[in-house]
């Protein structure tokens, strides 16, 4: 009967045992958490700001043209990243999503958001526009302009610029005159250019 008895009570001292053998100083650490007041600081917030100049990994934005499109305050004048058929298709791809809702599929501002009575963006097809630096229409892209909202967060730069590039081969495909297409015919050139639209009725 002791036997068993000093058997049947071998679990509860193992369990003892195990309890114990646990320690809290992971648990218990020195911390506060998210939001949580404190009278340490003199703020009275846990929560501290960054260091100055800190910086998110891989968000380090050393080339000033690349990520404003501008020299100093002024707009560059050329496209700073290697233009080609990969780079158009992509701005293509990336005009179609996020711009033809105002500005439609050929840039002359007649999207689908204008035709319900949204502020009609001018034409990228304008003389102005024609004329305006690449620069610019990136920082529009980035910071917004007018009716238009800022696009910083949704494209990244790489995208932004392809955009650009995109505008600039609209631009081409409406204005290009028919020499400048290698072999082709002046007269179905001129024929296949679509007639630009008028302003939007309201």
């Amino acid at each position: 009967m002791k036997y068993r008895s000093r058997l049947s009570l071998l679990p509860v001292a193992l369990c003892l045992a195990a309890v114990a053998g646990c320690r809290q100083d992971m648990h218990n650490q020195p911390k506060y958490r998210a939001l949580r007041a404190t009278a340490f600081f003199a703020d009275g917030s846990s929560a501290r700001p960054l260091v100055e100049g800190t910086v998110a990994r891989g968000t380090l934005q050393e080339d000033a043209v690349f990520f404003t499109g501008k020299v100093g305050n002024t707009p560059v004048r050329e496209i700073p990243i290697a233009v080609d058929a990969h780079v158009v298709d992509r701005g293509q791809e990336r005009f179609n999503i996020f711009c033809t809702p105002c500005h439609d599929t050929t840039g002359s501002g007649r999207g689908m958001v204008v035709q319900r009575g949204y502020r009609q963006p001018p034409s990228f097809h304008d003389e102005r526009l024609r004329a305006t630096d690449p620069g610019y229409f990136f920082d529009v892209i980035t910071n917004g302009f007018g009716s238009m909202p800022d696009y910083r967060m949704q494209i990244p730069p790489a995208d932004r610029w392809a955009i650009v590039a995109y505008i600039r081969a609209l631009q081409l495909s409406q204005h290009a005159a028919a020499t400048d297409v290698p072999g082709g015919d002046p007269t179905k050139a001129e024929a296949a250019r679509p007639a630009q639209p008028g302003p939007a009725k309201h």
